[in-house]
């Protein structure tokens, strides 16, 4: 507490893992996206509230809506690479205010009734000793003033990476690979869903649907970056 810190992104002296400066030239959120995927949308639907993009309307996924708070590119991609395989656990609380100041500034939005965090599969929880998603999920749960359940979610098949799967055969591989522990406190409630990254969305549709058959009534998603449709 009485060291000064050092910003992860440029190196300077901050009182936080990110200083202002950096902060603003690369975390400011973006204003246009997708209300449901969060993908960037054109400068000209900044003022159509929650609007969708094509692909969301075309073929709507289970989940309701999506909050992201930055685009996962340079240098931001590097904070998460820190956390999830560094190890870099104070950059955790740090997604969440991002993804906390971003879910406020979305105008209309409804806050979820509980937060559950993308589980890991057992393999790649022993391998790498946290789930990078429930260390985002318990201080974005203070944060917005709800209750946060780290073991809601369960993973039944230990998938392989979707990083390291073809775009083509994602959502197969995610396929049935998630269960909830107790239904009875997901039936009628809105869930928010925790993660560091959506790429594809895929893992998050599936789980999101696991969610809907044991009967929520809605499902958001709170990550911190979102990978641009390439």
């Amino acid at each position: 507490m009485l060291m000064p810190s050092i910003c992860a992104l440029c190196g300077g002296g901050c009182d936080d893992v990110v200083c202002a400066a950096c902060r603003e030239a690369y975390a400011r959120p973006r204003q246009a996206r997708c209300g449901r995927c969060a993908n960037p949308l054109p400068l000209s639907a900044e003022s159509v509230a929650a609007p969708a993009c094509g692909a969301c309307l075309a073929f709507p996924p289970a989940f309701d809506a999506t909050v992201a708070a930055v685009d996962y590119a340079i240098p931001l991609d590097q904070l998460v690479l820190q956390l999830k395989f560094g190890a870099r656990l104070a950059l955790a609380p740090w997604f969440a205010r991002r993804i906390r100041d971003a879910a406020l500034a979305t105008a209309a939005l409804p806050l979820p009734d509980l937060l559950c965090p993308v589980p890991l599969g057992p393999n790649r929880l022993v391998e790498r000793g946290f789930n990078q998603a429930l260390e985002i999920a318990r201080p974005l749960a203070a944060a917005l003033g709800v209750a946060c359940h780290p073991a809601l979610a369960l993973r039944t098949l230990d998938t392989r990476a979707q990083s390291g799967v073809a775009p083509s055969v994602r959502a197969d591989n995610v396929r049935g690979a998630f269960a909830v522990a107790d239904p009875d406190l997901v039936e009628g409630r809105h869930v928010g869903l925790v993660d560091d990254v959506m790429t594809s969305g895929h893992t998050l549709g599936e789980l999101a649907a696991t969610f809907k058959r044991f009967g929520a009534a809605r499902v958001t998603n709170f990550v911190f970056a979102r990978t641009p449709p390439h």
